[in-house]
């Protein structure tokens, strides 16, 4: 496990322990098929069991973890029917996102999104893939950000419980094939082109998905 749980402040615990379990499943950190153990979530957060398990059932319930027993809680390995879908949701939903983000875009959100892509490439190069993951997540947030959505990015985050562990798997395989749309993206947003931008961040998620695809990740038959 690559991601580090921090000890939480008591106030409102249930929400910060499952705001941390769920940071780490957005940004990649926990991998498809690894299991977690609540008493050590519990040791590391400085906590106890009890708003752990409530985190854990409540992401078990949006279908980002795996109850398989009450012993043995997993990151799922996505079918690749749910993840085809659940593609297929984001292609509209970013775009939107996207579309919005170039009417609205400020100056300081064009620089912003250019040190994302700075960043990225920086991290990729040192094969720093975690953080290449994670910095990818932020770029595609921001999009929602930028774009005034707060609905959409909270449905966004929802999707990207199931989708993050699933990019970051593949992040290494895929390299720069998962951030060279985002150049085409930051060309529209520059150039206030709301159609380039929806159709150039549905190309980045295609492409992107094309090296899911291919890699393994998935399971193949219907559950």
């Amino acid at each position: 496990m690559d991601f580090e749980f921090k000890t939480i402040d008591h106030n409102n615990l249930g929400e910060v322990v499952y705001q941390h379990i769920a940071e780490a499943l957005i940004k990649g950190a926990l991998k498809p098929g690894e299991r977690l153990k609540i008493r050590d979530l519990a040791q590391e957060m400085g906590t106890s069991v009890t708003p752990v398990r409530d985190a854990i059932l409540r992401l078990v319930h949006e279908g980002a973890l795996l109850l398989k027993s009450p012993r043995d809680i997993r990151v799922p390995v996505l079918h690749q029917d749910r993840y085809l879908e659940i593609r297929m949701i984001r292609l509209k939903l970013e775009g939107l996102a996207a579309e919005r983000a170039a009417a609205n875009a400020k100056p300081s959100d064009i620089e912003r999104l250019e040190r994302l892509i700075e960043d990225n490439e920086q991290a990729l190069a040192r094969n720093e893939f975690a953080r290449a993951t994670e910095i990818n997540q932020i770029f595609h947030f921001e999009l929602a950000n930028i774009a005034a959505m707060p609905i959409l990015r909270g449905i966004l985050q929802n999707l990207w419980l199931q989708m993050g562990p699933v990019i970051a798997a593949a992040y290494e395989v895929g390299g720069r094939t998962m951030i060279e749309h985002h150049y085409d993206v930051m060309d529209a947003i520059r150039r206030h082109d709301p159609v380039a931008a929806k159709n150039t961040i549905r190309e980045d998620i295609l492409s992107g998905g094309g090296v899911i695809l291919n890699s393994k990740i998935l399971l193949s038959d219907t559950p």
